[in-house]
């Protein structure tokens, strides 16, 4: 049933995201939807000048740059009953004192998952193409390739893998459907027939290497991921290889996958890396065979209204008394980003 009153609802972030996650059509909806204050965005939860709207407040709608949500966010909003996050993953965002409160919590991760499924959908078709390196040759040369350069040059039957069917890996299963590509996929929490409705063969880590032309990461940052392409997995890619990692740096060797990159023998496109941002002095920055991005994968610009957009749907579900799409278990955070 729905609320007797609508909720009463308080932002949480960097106001500077504010407008692009909430154009003003959605945030007359958000308004129309609850009892919230278009003007007021809470970076600290002490702020004096918030104490009376937190006090009331039994939602949050939260983003990038909203403080930990731990007990003293309890203190402080000691009516909350639900956080909608206008981001990705609220592992380090919400403290265990709000699970354990009963808070129920809701992300916009799936509309995340869209922008850097579609990141790396391009970045495979590229490397395919052998893009990289011919825009490198290109440029230097200001000749064609011959015949000969090309011959393993294209995307027909290009062995694709794919380490984790996260929500960012099942898009990107998706994504990859209409391509004459390969599919292969590792990731313990699937079964072989739920791996062939996703179109792609299910394979252990160590073979996936083996048997991949281009490998993606999109596996969780969590500790059984830690450090899983090493350098003994990194050496399984095939010579020429493909790694493409939009997930998180800790899931790759630095240093074995810069020797790999030095040696030539393999190639990279790195959206993430460990550190981040690279020293000024890394040698990825000048390799050739290493395509550098800022982390741009997720949601940039007008991408951010997707996950507005999402953000008031839910909230427009909580004010009709109906229940979450979107809400996040704790105990999935054991497994998921």
């Amino acid at each position: 049933m729905p609320s007797p009153h609508p909720p009463r609802a308080v932002f949480a972030m960097d106001p500077v995201h504010l407008p692009l996650l909430f154009p003003p059509p959605l945030l007359t909806r958000l308004r129309q939807a609850s009892d919230l204050d278009p003007d007021l965005v809470v970076q600290d939860l002490t702020d004096p000048k918030a104490a009376d709207a937190l006090a009331r407040a039994d939602v949050l709608i939260t983003g990038w740059g909203c403080p930990h949500l731990d007990a003293d966010a309890l203190t402080a909003v000691p009516g909350l009953r639900t956080v909608l996050h206008a981001a990705g993953s609220v592992r380090s965002l919400v403290g265990d004192a709000l699970w354990k409160h009963g808070v129920a919590v809701s992300s916009a991760v799936t509309g995340n998952a869209l922008p850097v499924a579609e990141y790396t959908l391009a970045m495979i078709l590229l490397a395919g193409k052998d893009t990289f390196t011919h825009h490198e040759r290109f440029r230097t040369t200001h000749t064609y390739p011959t015949s000969a350069e090309t011959a393993h040059t294209g995307n027909v039957g290009r062995r694709v893998g794919v380490i984790g069917a996260s929500r960012v890996g099942r898009r990107l299963l998706e994504l990859l459907r209409p391509f004459d590509l390969t599919v292969l996929l590792h990731d313990p929490y699937v079964s072989p027939a739920e791996a062939a409705e996703l179109g792609a063969e299910l394979l252990s880590l160590e073979d996936l290497l083996r048997h991949s032309d281009i490998v993606s990461l999109h596996a969780p940052d969590i500790p059984e991921t830690y450090r899983m392409l090493d350098g003994d997995r990194l050496a399984l890619i095939r010579d020429g290889g493909f790694l493409i990692n939009t997930s998180r740096g800790a899931l790759v060797d630095p240093e074995a996958l810069t020797d790999e990159l030095v040696s030539g023998r393999l190639h990279a496109i790195l959206d993430v890396t460990e550190p981040e941002p690279l020293p000024a002095g890394s040698l990825l920055y000048h390799l050739p065979n290493v395509f550098l991005t800022p982390h741009i994968a997720g949601s940039l610009g007008n991408e951010l209204e997707r996950l507005g957009r999402i953000v008031v749907e839910e909230l427009e579900r909580l004010a009709a008394g109906l229940p979450l799409v979107h809400e996040v278990r704790h105990s999935d955070l054991s497994r998921v980003a």
